[in-house]
């Protein structure tokens, strides 16, 4: 890791790198997204935890609470180096904002291409009482008008989070060895999936509760394995729209990943991914609804090419409830990247 001079408001930004290796790819090479998404969550709590404890007072671990939509532009390989820049741009009473750039480097031939742009917010938690946040040092910015754009993504960002958590009680029940000839293939109960982990002390940070780098990559784990299901052919990640994180999970903990897909294109799968905790170590708590997110993967041919998706098939009115919301999901989407592109043309 280095650091290097901020370019923007904040403090001091900072540079994590790492090669990627055999075992971060799929069997086609591609570097799997979750692996990219945990080494953007750490370089993010690496900066925001350093800056709220920057400051005389009560120490602190920064936790993840949300990461905005983030695309992925271009798929990293095996050999190659995944530079990951993180600065903090806002920070408010209780949350820090932090914006991550990742660029893959081809060392052999010093190409670069930026692969990943992302947002994600911090909330500072006291070590001494977990369920106390912390006060935010404010930072300085190079203009008022920066400050103001952060408030208002804050502001967004809070409204969206409450309303994700009220639709949340939505249930995927666990498939761990479902029968799948008995399913017709491209349903939803055919590529339907799940996985079980044990929450261990490799996957938590200082306060005991799971890294949101751990959680994302087990998420990413499961949507890809949804997706291969559903088209058979080698799928990347191509976008996770916000990944909004409701309440902690504690060491010790079982979580169940589960993921559905709910809405396929021409050329994209769009899963659900839910994340459950069941607390072994407090048995007075029920199991609970941790996080939640949607990935859109891409299928690729052998020569990396965008393949066309199999149509989804829906079979229940909720299914069909869920094709219609994930359809304006995409449309949505796609009338954004064309107003941004139109927008840069004229520039």
């Amino acid at each position: 890791m280095s650091e290097r001079g901020a370019a923007g408001p904040g403090p001091a930004a900072i540079q994590v790198s790492r090669i990627m290796r055999p075992d971060d790819a799929n069997f086609a090479g591609n570097v799997h997204g979750g692996i990219i998404l945990k080494m953007i969550e750490e370089a993010g709590a690496i900066i925001s935890t350093r800056h709220c404890n920057s400051q005389a007072g009560e120490p602190c671990v920064a936790a993840l609470a949300r990461v905005e939509r983030t695309d992925f532009l271009s798929p990293v390989c095996i050999g190659e180096v995944a530079n990951v820049s993180a600065e903090i741009t806002y920070t408010s009473r209780h949350s820090v904002e932090v914006q991550v750039n990742v660029m893959s480097e081809n060392i052999l031939t010093g190409a670069k291409k930026v692969t990943n742009k992302a947002t994600l917010w911090y909330v500072p938690l006291s070590l001494k009482n977990v369920n106390k946040v912390v006060e935010v040092p404010p930072i300085q910015y190079a203009r008022k008008e920066q400050e103001e754009e952060g408030k208002k993504r804050y502001e967004e960002q809070k409204l969206d989070r409450l309303e994700t958590k009220q639709r949340n009680g939505d249930v995927i029940f666990p498939i761990i060895n479902p029968d799948r000839q008995t399913k017709e293939p491209h349903t939803v109960g055919y590529s339907q999936s799940s996985l079980i982990h044990l929450v261990g002390p490799s996957d938590c940070t200082l306060l005991g509760f799971v890294h949101g780098g751990v959680t994302m990559k087990l998420m990413d784990e499961v949507a890809g394995i949804v997706a291969a299901r559903h088209c058979k052919t080698n799928i990347v990640t191509a976008s996770v729209d916000a990944i909004n994180f409701h309440e902690k999970i504690k060491k010790g903990s079982v979580i169940t990943i589960s993921g559905r897909m709910t809405f396929t294109s021409n050329k994209s799968m769009e899963i659900e991914v839910f994340v459950d905790a069941d607390p072994f170590v407090d048995e007075a708590r029920e199991r609970y609804r941790a996080v939640s997110a949607f990935f859109t993967y891409v299928s690729l041919s052998k020569e990396g090419k965008p393949l066309p998706v199999p149509q989804l098939l829906t079979e229940t009115e909720d299914e069909k409830r869920r094709f219609e919301e994930g359809k304006g999901r995409y449309l949505q989407t796609k009338a954004k990247r064309q107003a941004q592109l139109q927008q840069a043309a004229l520039q």
